[in-house]
């Protein structure tokens, strides 16, 4: 038997932190991080932010802070991508033997990171952070994220692990395979599942955020959720298949009950509810599959341009200061 290979100390450590419109989060979140290895001098920390498309003055924060200290890099993006494109950029610029994704919020405690590496010390390439305790978000929230994550898995491969989020420890044999995955459209939490590697988890409780205000509203969660399920899946066109299998097959046995009904007891004057039902029930029927066969073609479409998933503005590392 083969057995894992076993990293040591010292090592560098990257910190990946993409960011919009988090001017008054940095400070307490560099302040936090910074407390958390002072006393592990064996962890060489260093930073990437990157700034995706931001609003307010998380530029001008994060190049004061970098005015500070040495172990920031500023990833500027020309606008708005969207999270998944924004720790794309992050990954690919970090240059760390292990690299943790992290919000700024600081709902995932930086401590953890402390007992991941522990597990990293001992062979695992990957190790989880598993929320046990979700008390912190909406009844709403939590209900949708494990019907989510339900429904995902059944129709799914890779399964993904459930209330795993972003922040994780990778080793840098992961990171450089991700790096290599070329689409465009980007649902991380599912690549992440898919390069696979040893991988461990440790349970923490989700804390409630202290510092600045949430981007995510239920119409963007929702748009996430559907990405998710045919980002690896086609089951949705298989599953409407039946559906249509299934509505025919109906059709069919209501026909012969209107044959039956018809030679045993003569015509009768049909009403128009039944017939407006039945036909804006398969209207809709054909408008969802339309929708569903659109999702993918459109992914499709997207993906044959090869745009790049991120345009960077400008980079600053620690030697532009």
């Amino acid at each position: 038997m083969i057995q894992p290979e076993v990293h040591t100390l010292p090592v560098t450590l990257t910190i990946v932190v993409p960011v919009f419109n988090e001017a008054e989060s940095i400070t307490t979140f560099l302040q936090k991080l910074t407390d958390t290895f002072a006393a592990h001098p064996q962890v060489a920390l260093d930073f990437v932010f990157v700034n995706d498309g931001s609003t307010d003055d998380t530029l001008n924060a994060l190049l004061a802070w970098q005015q500070r200290t040495p172990h920031i890099t500023v990833v500027d993006l020309s606008r708005n991508f969207g999270k998944e494109a924004a720790m794309t950029a992050g990954l690919n610029v970090a240059k760390g033997q292990v690299v943790v994704p992290i919000d700024v919020d600081l709902q995932d405690p930086p401590e953890l990171i402390l007992d991941m590496l522990q597990l990293w010390q001992q062979g695992f390439e990957v190790v989880l952070g598993r929320r046990v305790d979700r008390a912190s978000d909406s009844w709403a929230k939590r209900t949708t994220a494990s019907w989510f994550y339900k429904i995902h898995n059944k129709i799914s491969k890779p399964k993904l692990p459930e209330n795993v989020g972003d922040f994780r420890l990778m080793d840098r044999v992961v990171v450089d395979a991700l790096k290599t995955l070329p689409e465009a459209h980007r649902f991380m939490k599912g690549l992440f599942a898919w390069v696979g590697f040893r991988t461990a988890v440790v349970d923490y409780v989700r804390l409630p955020r202290t510092v600045g205000t949430t981007k995510f509203n239920g119409w963007s969660l929702w748009n996430f959720a559907l990405e998710g399920l045919t980002s690896f899946s086609t089951e949705p066109l298989r599953i409407w298949t039946y559906v249509g299998m299934f509505v025919s097959g109906m059709s069919i046995l209501f026909a012969l009950f209107i044959i039956i009904k018809v030679l045993l007891y003569g015509a009768d004057v049909p009403g128009y509810a039944s017939l407006m039902v039945a036909v804006t029930f398969l209207s809709g029927l054909q408008l969802v599959g339309i929708g569903i066969l659109g999702e993918y073609l459109g992914r499709t479409y997207i993906e044959s341009k090869r745009r790049p998933v991120y345009l960077v503005r400008r980079l600053y590392q620690a030697a532009d200061k």
